[in-house]
């Protein structure tokens, strides 16, 4: 696909950002643990025909941003660092997109450039719960990963009868070699979150998330942003991978303007 790659410098040190499509308004996607802007073409396809797409290399974490990891207060560090690249790319207002992570850090950022927010299976509002199953499959994948454990660990992330791409099964295997993954995040303060229901939000996850299933993240997103959760059926965490279209179609009813 047509694009741009650019180093934006920033507080977190050089962050990595891909620049697709020139509709209106801008879209932002701040990926989760793991993930990279390289692993996010299925979900920009959909979305780079209507919006300007930016999607950002999250520092610390694979990918080509700065390799540095905060050690202590990260959602905070995070939530800064967002500010800043979106104040050096984004020339007005922008909808943030955050998967998992991405979804804590988006709603740790207080950014006047945020005009909304779609978290997607995120974090920051209720903790992280992985079932006994995912953890049997990661124990292996991080003491010797190979692509059968790669395989064993990502079916846990999709839907029932969805298949891991090879894609992603070969990037799974090769970060668990490289690289040193990182925790769940905690849950956000209370009082931040009630800030941050003053622009349009969206909260989604889906159908078969194993981390942050429906029955586990309705409650919160209803206390604490005073959001109703969406569920998109035929998905697990990864939704930007199982159903990009359903999250496109989200992002247009978000982006329409309001009747009268």
């Amino acid at each position: 696909m047509p694009h741009r790659r650019d180093d934006v410098p920033s507080c977190a040190g050089s962050t990595h950002v891909v620049s697709l499509g020139s509709g209106s308004p801008t879209v932002v996607v701040v990926p989760g643990t793991n993930v990279s802007a390289a692993l996010l073409e299925s979900f920009a396809s959909v979305l780079a025909p209507t919006f300007t797409v930016l999607l950002l290399d999250l520092p610390g974490q694979p990918g080509l941003s700065a390799g540095h990891r905060p050690r202590r207060d990260r959602l905070a560090w995070y939530g800064r660092w967002l500010a800043d690249v979106l104040a050096q790319t984004v020339p007005d207002t922008a909808i943030v997109v955050g998967h998992s992570l991405g979804g804590a850090i988006t709603l740790a950022c207080d950014s006047p450039r945020i005009a909304g927010r779609v978290l997607v299976s995120t974090a920051g509002l209720t903790p992280l719960i992985p079932g006994i199953g995912v953890m049997r499959a990661t124990i292996p994948w991080m003491l010797g990963p190979t692509p059968a454990r790669s395989t064993a660990l990502l079916r846990h992330f999709f839907a029932p009868g969805n298949t891991p791409p090879p894609h992603l099964v070969e990037w799974y295997t090769l970060i668990a070699r490289a690289c040193r993954t990182s925790l769940a995040p905690p849950v956000l303060p209370r009082e931040l979150l009630a800030q941050r229901a003053n622009v349009p939000r969206l909260v989604v996850t889906g159908q078969h998330d194993v981390f942050l299933p429906p029955r586990r993240l309705r409650g919160p997103a209803s206390r604490r942003l005073g959001a109703d959760l969406t569920v998109i059926p035929g998905a697990g965490h990864l939704v930007t991978d199982e159903q990009p279209q359903s999250l496109a179609a989200l992002l247009s009813t978000m982006s329409a303007p309001a009747p009268g």
